[in-house]
This record gives C-alpha cells, sequence and structure tokens, in this order.
C-alpha cells in the first residue's frame, strides 16, 4: 500500500502566544541595543531599544485621534520607516492594520477602503506616477475635508482621519509629525492597559487577495497567524542575533511584513530596507555596504540582480542565506544565487496569504538539487494533504489538490462568512486551489493550479478581475485574459479580445484604457484581437487551448523552472 500524501510539521519548539507588540518588546528587552531597522534613502537607523520608543509613542498617538482596538487603520505607501512603525503601533494599540499595494489606482484604493470600513488612512504624496493625494481628493470629493485630518465622506462613512507622510503640508491632511506630537495626550499608562487586554487570536491585519476565486477579498489574520510564521520562517533560514535581512520586496505584501520583519525581530536580526521599491543596484549597494547577511526576493529581482551590468564591482561575500519566493524559481538562477552571490543557505518558501504566508520551506541543509526543484518540506505545527476531485487523499507522487490545516489558516475572509467557507472547509483545511506532489521524502513540488491566476514576477493577477474591468470598454464584445510565458517574469498578461460590430481599437488604445484605473502590474503587455475563441461543448472558452494558441502566435517561450 502506498503511503498517502499527508504530512505534518513535528517541532520540538512550542508555538509562541504572544501580540506583535510584545514580539518587538521581547526583543527590546534582550537585544536593546542592536541594530533593529535600518533605512538608507531616509538615513535612519533604530537600534530595537529605539525602535520599541517609537512604536509606543505612535500608539498612544492613534488612540489620541479617537481610535479604538479592532478598528481598521489602513497604509499606502511604499517601504519606508513609516510602515515599520506602523506595523507595530497599530498592533500595540489592538488596531487592524490594511495594507493597500502601493500601485492601486482610484478604483482599487476605494474598494479596499469601503470593504474593510477603514477609519484611518495613512498615505504617501506621491510614489512613482501615482499622485496619491489627488487620488484621495478625487476618490473623497472636496466636500469631504472638513479640517486638519478629518473627512466626512457620504461614500465611505467610516472613514474619519487621513494621515500624509509628506514633508511639505497638504490641505484637509494630518502630516506623520503632527499625528505623533498627539501622543503627549495619551499617558504610557492607557496604552500599558490597552496592550494588557489585547489576545494573540485577536485580528490584527488584512491583506487583500483574490484568493482562489477572482473576487478580492480581505484575508484576515492574527497575530498568532503571523507571529509563529514570521519565526518559524526565520528558524528556516538560520536566523541569529546580529544578522542583517536586507528586505527589497514590498513590505504590504506577506513576503516583506511577516518573512521579512517578523522574521527579523523574533531573532533579533536587523531589518535594512533596500529603497522604497524594488531597484536592483540599490539592493547590491545596500548589501555591501550594510554588510547584509540575508536577502529576500521574488526570481525576477535575483535576474535583475544577476544581469546587473556592474554586477561583478559588488561585495556580497557576508551573504549567507535568504528566501526566494513568489513564483516558480528557473533552476539555472537558484544555482547562479547560490554560487555567485554566495547565499548557499537561501531557502524557497511555498504559500498563500491565506496562510500567514508560509507552509512549505526548503531547509539549508537540503541537498541544491532539492532546493532547487522543490518547494520544501511542511513547516513546524503546520498539516498538508494532497486530493482528488472527490477529496480522497492520493498516495505520494500522485498529483491533486494541496491543501493545509494548522495555526497559520487565516481567521477568513473580512466579513465574508460565504467566501471564506468556499476555500476553508468543515474541517479546517484551506484549499489552496494547486496542484502538487509529495515526494516519499515528504518534499512538495507544484506542479500547477486549479484556480485561474497569473503569477507576474510574484504578484498574483487574477484574469477574472481584468476581463471585468476591459468589458467596460465600448468596443469590447468579449475578453478572456490569459497568462503567457516569459522569460523575465515568467508570465506575462495576454488580453484576447472579440471587438463589437462596427467598432475598432489597437492594443495601445486598449491600454491606454487601463492605465490610472487598474494597478500598472494588471495592465495586459498582449493584446490580440480575434473573431473567435476556442470553446468547450457547452461554449466555455477553453483557456488552456487560448494560452497555447497565442504563445505559439506570439512566438514565446518560458525558462525552464522547479
Amino acid at each position: 500500500m502506498k503511503t498517502a500524501s499527508y504530512v505534518c510539521g513535528s517541532s520540538a519548539r512550542p508555538l509562541w502566544y504572544l501580540t506583535v507588540g510584545d514580539v518587538l518588546s521581547r526583543a527590546a528587552t534582550l537585544w536593546p541595543r542592536h541594530e533593529a531597522l535600518v533605512v538608507p534613502h531616509q538615513n535612519l537607523r533604530f537600534t530595537f531599544q529605539e525602535l520599541d520608543a517609537r512604536v509606543s509613542a505612535l500608539a498612544r498617538a492613534l488612540l489620541a485621534q479617537g481610535l479604538e482596538p479592532g478598528d481598521r487603520v489602513g497604509i499606502w505607501s511604499p517601504n519606508n520607516a513609516e510602515w515599520v512603525l506602523t506595523q507595530f503601533a497599530t498592533a500595540r494599540a489592538g488596531l487592524i492594520l490594511v495594507n493597500i499595494n502601493p500601485a492601486y489606482r482610484q478604483i482599487e484604493l476605494g474598494d479596499a477602503l469601503r470593504r474593510v470600513g477603514c477609519r484611518m488612512l495613512i498615505m504617501a504624496t506621491a510614489f512613482k506616477t501615482s499622485n496619491y493625494v489627488q487620488t484621495v481628493k478625487t476618490l473623497l470629493g472636496d466636500a469631504g475635508f472638513s479640517g486638519t485630518g478629518r473627512v466626512a465622506s457620504a461614500a465611505f462613512p467610516d472613514l474619519g482621519r487621513l494621515v500624509h507622510l509628506g514633508a511639505d503640508p497638504v490641505e484637509g491632511m494630518l502630516s506623520f509629525a503632527d499625528l505623533l506630537a498627539g501622543a503627549a495626550q495619551i499617558p504610557e499608562e492607557t496604552l500599558a492597559a490597552v496592550s494588557r487586554q489585547l489576545d494573540p487570536d485577536q485580528p490584527i491585519n488584512i491583506q487583500f487577495t483574490s484568493g482562489t476565486t477572482g473576487v478580492p477579498k480581505g484575508a484576515t489574520l492574527t497575530h498568532f497567524n503571523i507571529v509563529n510564521n514570521g519565526y518559524s520562517t526565520g528558524e528556516g533560514m538560520q536566523l541569529v542575533p546580529g544578522d542583517r535581512l536586507c528586505v527589497p520586496v514590498p513590505l504590504y505584501h506577506c513576503f516583506g511584513m511577516v518573512l521579512g520583519v517578523l522574521a527579523a525581530v523574533t531573532h533579533g536580526a536587523a531589518v535594512v530596507l533596500a529603497g522604497a521599491s524594488f531597484d536592483a543596484e540599490v539592493v547590491l549597494e545596500t548589501v555591501m555596504r550594510e554588510r547584509c547577511t540575508a536577502l529576500h526576493g521574488v526570481p525576477t529581482m535575483f535576474i535583475a540582480e544577476l544581469a546587473h551590468p556592474r554586477f561583478q564591482e559588488f561585495d556580497l561575500s557576508s551573504l549567507r542565506t535568504g528566501i526566494m519566493a513568489g513564483a516558480p524559481c528557473p533552476i539555472a538562477v537558484m544555482r547562479r544565487v547560490v554560487e555567485e552571490m554566495h547565499m548557499r543557505q537561501l531557502t524557497i518558501c511555498y504559500g498563500m496569504t491565506e496562510t500567514s504566508p508560509v507552509s512549505f520551506q526548503s531547509a539549508v541543509e537540503d541537498p541544491v538539487e532539492k532546493r532547487v526543484t522543490t518547494v520544501g518540506r511542511i513547516h513546524p505545527h503546520i498539516q498538508a494533504k494532497i486530493i482528488d476531485a472527490a477529496g480522497r487523499v492520493v498516495p505520494r507522487g500522485s498529483p491533486g489538490e494541496l491543501c493545509v490545516r494548522g495555526y497559520s489558516v487565516m481567521r477568513g475572509y473580512w466579513d465574508d462568512p460565504s467566501g471564506t467557507e468556499a476555500v476553508v472547509d468543515v474541517g479546517g483545511w484551506m484549499h489552496t486551489g494547486d496542484l502538487a506532489v509529495l515526494d516519499e521524502e515528504g518534499f512538495c513540488n507544484i506542479v500547477g493550479r486549479v484556480k485561474d491566476v497569473i503569477i507576474r514576477g510574484g504578484e498574483n493577477i487574477y484574469p477574472r478581475e481584468i476581463e471585468e474591468f476591459l468589458y467596460r470598454h465600448p468596443a469590447v464584445q468579449e475578453v478572456a485574459v490569459v497568462g503567457v510565458a516569459d522569460r523575465k517574469y515568467g508570465e506575462e498578461i495576454c488580453a484576447v479580445i472579440r471587438l463589437r460590430a462596427g467598432l475598432n481599437s489597437d492594443p495601445e488604445a486598449i491600454r491606454a484604457f487601463c492605465r490610472d484605473q487598474i494597478a500598472h502590474y494588471k495592465i495586459p503587455r498582449y493584446v490580440v484581437f480575434q473573431p473567435t475563441f476556442p470553446t468547450t461543448v457547452t461554449g466555455k472558452i477553453r483557456k488552456i487551448e487560448l494560452r497555447q494558441q497565442m504563445e505559439a502566435l506570439l512566438a514565446l517561450e518560458s525558462e525552464p523552472t522547479a
């Protein structure tokens, strides 16, 4: 009888029953003078003791604004020190941090704010081509601003405070410095009393994901979820006090927030932010100057770093470990990172936002062949099984849908019990929608996806969301969005469109229609017009066949991947 495709991660280390605020307090006690946060592009450095004090001040300032435990606070910003301060301060004050993608445009921002009822929005003033201030003012309307930092909008009845991170004054918004000044209104004893009432099982973070359905939902995570996942992932990297983890991945995503910040803080390691957003040269310079010992990234980031024309000029010999995750890893790239970037303890992780996020991780002592061809073995205290279409566990070596159960499974989608029930069954199993195979040693290989999702450079992109938007175009009769092979990003977006009779358009016009309305990474790289689609006998578009047609038409091919 063949072994069943079921694994359970064992560990001699118990799970931590701590809040996110407790974790920082612990680090400040154990390693007060160790550097905790380094932000070269802002010329800022905090020890754990300093970070802890600033977080407490910000937590008191948030309470001074009338916020109460359980209220939602959105943050819409690229990577910076304020993001990390807000991450810990909201947790310490019992507030729920809502991570908003910096690439979001007006429609997406509005949906996020409404969906979870944000009471406050902390935001950058601008980033790249996005003018955040103008976007918010357009969204709310001039009538919505009723004073410094106060807003009253019928369309967003819960939203009452706006805080900006810029140096120059913004009419109708409170600056981050002015927000901090309000800390004096709340005694330290008041914050301490609030913190004592917090429970590690309480929700603390909402991250937007389209789950397995393609409809955006707010995955709600608890202190217990993310503290333990950050700790376990740090253990997998073998982080130790004094390590320096370079984080070029975005903080709004679990990769940066949990696998970066929390993995480091639980182990007394410093978080080094390599710029507001990813830039290969900045990452290489940061690693060299700060003598970073660990580095995170999605495969496209490592590819860009290796391909940089000045790569050989940077001394990366301090590197030892880190994580590559977010998309399938080209085998050749993995080997080059291990050898040329000195990351001989590089690990591969697999997970999803709904599982906090990591479920599988390769170990630093695993053979390189296993690290480049699988996503490792099950994490401690987590269970996984692989099932067939009837829900039966398949034998080892057979493909099926991967399901995960344990401490890491989200509380649920915010205010969406039916959406939660669709992916978390009565047994507590999270149905990932990914097709996987377990070998006899317990190594997992992701072989495909049940869910219709495109992974472009580590970003999960859901075709249905783009299709729904493109249907707004007056010339679009029918549209199907598929992922096509791409050597740089793994996959790119291709929109195949059937035009309405008598109407015309062109690819650039379709892309122009998308700009400033949906995030830049969701805008189709390829737009193809054709009169018919391959369909099933019931009329459903056969997307696998359509993808093959488009790859042939566009002469695309992919790199071999793990």
